[in-house]
């Protein structure tokens, strides 16, 4: 039985786990973190990911634990709305849409439709790759080596996998010069509530603070703001919370509030919007997946699908386990390259209209947004919103 090794146990990980054990593979594990990854913010299931979780069998579970979002407002320093875009608006191919989970209930619900039989391994991950002639000899951080068919690293934006195999981080990565932090906060008794809205406060200077709805009792709350220099190490989280302090500490709405609750957030992560573009996704039996080999940043709105329609078809082309394994690869990067491509190129100005720099850019966007839904301009925007991911590959 061909055993597959899968390093990261995100959406695109867990995915694959499933499919492939589903195929009659042996499938490990491997997950840097102790446990599941909680945390992030709610994805949408349009570009092809309805349409894998219900081959999948996973779509009503999904569709069960949808968060409630009445749509995107703007809103000034006092909380005052400049424009909305409500989930009807395009028939629902704005930026938030009636059928929205949050994605550490899309990574459960992945991870609990598995079977017994996949080997899960958290507070792990690989220290070195060896190609022998049947497979990949892997040891990993814990001193264990065992000896896997393939080896897929499903690892993220940092993948490790990538580092080891195709080298440093830089030579792939394109920064969008924007950081984001993002956390969960529980409602108390002076928390403003949401009333269904994800709301979104910019600022001069590329600031931006939001909060859009969780589950019952919380909220899902960010901090973006434009750098092009390096954040503090991912470890160091006294020196990441003294960086949003200094950077919105003149900024309005809930800013200081939404900061000074980051300390006691579990799920608190600071990273940059960055692409990631790989020349080639595969090396012997060692394969890249997701946002380690493509990501075309959260700016893209389909991280999810892509994630999902990638795990499907790679483990489509693994199907049978047969030899050459470099064959099924290839025949994987050929259907998910253009996809990959065409989700790296941006609205035009997507990330101005994200987070403008002047006064006078946040006011033309609320404009903006408010004339986009006209009755004369709506056709061309959701034109434009609905072409995202139609370059799916046929599975």
């Amino acid at each position: 039985m061909a055993h597959a090794l899968i390093v990261g146990a995100g959406i695109a990980g867990d995915a694959l786990a499933v499919l492939l054990d589903r195929q009659g593979w042996r499938v490990t594990v491997a997950e840097i973190a102790p446990g599941l990854r909680k945390g992030g913010q709610t994805v949408d299931l349009r570009a092809g990911s309805r349409e894998v979780l219900a081959r999948m069998g996973v779509l009503d579970t999904v569709l069960a634990s949808l968060v409630a979002q009445r749509g995107l407002a703007w809103i000034d320093e006092t909380g005052k709305h400049l424009a909305a875009m409500p989930v009807e608006a395009f028939d629902g191919q704005g930026f938030v849409s009636k059928e929205e989970v949050l994605r550490t209930d899309l990574a459960r619900i992945l991870h609990n439709v598995g079977s017994a039989g996949i080997r899960y391994r958290f507070n792990e991950t690989v220290e070195s790759l060896d190609d022998r002639p049947d497979g990949v000899s892997v040891r990993f951080r814990s001193g264990d080596v065992d000896h896997f068919d393939v080896v897929v690293g499903a690892d993220g934006v940092h993948s490790r996998v990538r580092g080891i195999r195709w080298g440093e981080e830089e030579q792939f990565r394109n920064s969008l010069g924007i950081a984001h932090a993002w956390y969960t906060l529980d409602e108390r008794a002076d928390t403003p509530p949401l009333d269904g809205w994800f709301l979104m406060h910019n600022a001069p200077g590329g600031l931006m603070v939001e909060a859009r709805p969780g589950h019952a009792g919380t909220q899902e709350v960010g901090l973006s703001f434009r750098t092009t220099e390096p954040l503090p190490p991912r470890g160091d989280r006294a020196a990441q919370l003294d960086l949003l302090e200094r950077t919105f500490r003149d900024v309005g709405w809930r800013a200081a509030e939404i900061v000074s609750r980051a300390p006691n957030a579990a799920d608190f992560a600071l990273d940059t919007y960055d692409q990631i573009a790989v020349p080639k996704w595969h090396d012997g039996r060692v394969v890249l997946l997701g946002d380690s080999a493509w990501c075309a940043s959260p700016l893209s709105g389909l991280g999810t699908a892509l994630a999902l329609l990638g795990a499907e078809v790679l483990a489509q082309e693994l199907a049978d386990g047969t030899e050459p394994i470099g064959d099924a690869f290839a025949r994987y990067e050929d259907r998910m390259r253009r996809p990959a491509q065409e989700a790296r190129k941006l609205l035009p100005g997507r990330v101005g209209m994200f987070v403008p720099m002047t006064q006078l850019g946040i006011r033309v966007w609320a404009v903006i947004w408010k004339a986009a839904q006209w009755r004369v301009a709506a056709p061309i925007l959701k034109w434009a919103m609905a072409g995202r991911g139609r370059d799916s590959p046929d599975v």
